[in-house]
């Protein structure tokens, strides 16, 4: 297993075809292997990178505190470590803000955002402020197994194959690591910072994703030049439940650059 060490944790990652890089970011909870319809696709002419964010999947977790500044700088630990000076990033939901937060912070290495079904906080309107710590809360009390089968089940319903995916990635964490990581994750916020992105920026949501619906226009509007399109018949797992319509709107977006 390609694995390499970043700010004290061992990082798993995979790197597929030659040519421009894309590095995929996962949503939380899951793991690389929600990319495979993109990897699929694009490593024929790209060159493709998708890793485990620290805590997920075969990468490791420290002990102590989660911080999430961690989750850019790993990012920007591999590009480091893949000799790579720029490249797209892609990501969908937690994986999308860490590529957002990679962008604000370390422009430099970013040539494109690629963001899907992507909170920018938590912490947007009233519902939000109120269901968002009742939920980091309630997370707590419930065995890592049950919410495998709950978010496989509320996520599946566009396809089904969705279905085992999410639920083997979701049981394969710790409980303990899980709980650490969302209650950080839900607490990342780029709400003052949007109109620092300068790269150019594709947004992509679900027309049935409820759970980031409402921040996407206000996205589209604070980061400059960026485009929103609407990905029909899916929800949050909208890579997963339309392959074919966020792979073509990746393509013709990089093709654009």
């Amino acid at each position: 297993m390609p694995k390499c060490i970043i700010n004290n944790t061992e990082i798993y990652y995979e790197v597929v075809g030659e040519g421009e890089p894309i590095v995929f970011t996962h949503g939380a909870s899951w793991n690389h292997k929600q990319w495979k319809q993109q990897v699929d696709i694009f490593s024929k002419s790209y060159k493709t990178i998708i890793w485990d964010v620290r805590g997920h999947g075969y990468s490791s977790l420290p002990p102590g505190k989660v911080d999430s500044e961690d989750f850019s700088k790993d990012l920007i630990g591999l590009l480091n470590h893949l000799k790579i000076k720029k490249a797209n990033l892609c990501g969908l939901s937690m994986g999308g803000h860490i590529s957002l937060q990679t962008a604000i912070r370390f422009p430099e290495f970013v040539k494109s955002l690629i963001l899907i079904g992507t909170p920018f906080t938590m912490n947007f309107n009233w519902y939000e402020k109120m269901f968002v710590p009742i939920n980091r809360w309630s997370n707590r009390l419930i065995p890592i197994t049950i919410s495998a089968k709950l978010q496989a089940r509320s996520l599946s319903k566009f396809n089904s194959n969705n279905k085992q995916y999410i639920e083997d990635a979701v049981s394969s964490m710790s409980y303990n690591n899980w709980v650490r990581i969302w209650n950080t994750v839900t607490r990342m916020d780029s709400s003052d910072d949007l109109d620092k992105v300068t790269c150019p920026t594709l947004i992509l949501h679900g027309d049935n994703d409820t759970m980031t619906k409402s921040q996407q226009g206000y996205m589209n509007n604070r980061i400059k030049g960026s485009q929103l399109f609407v990905i029909d018949n899916a929800h949050h797992a909208t890579n997963l439940d339309n392959p074919e319509q966020v792979n073509q709107h990746i393509h013709q977006f990089i093709k654009s650059l």
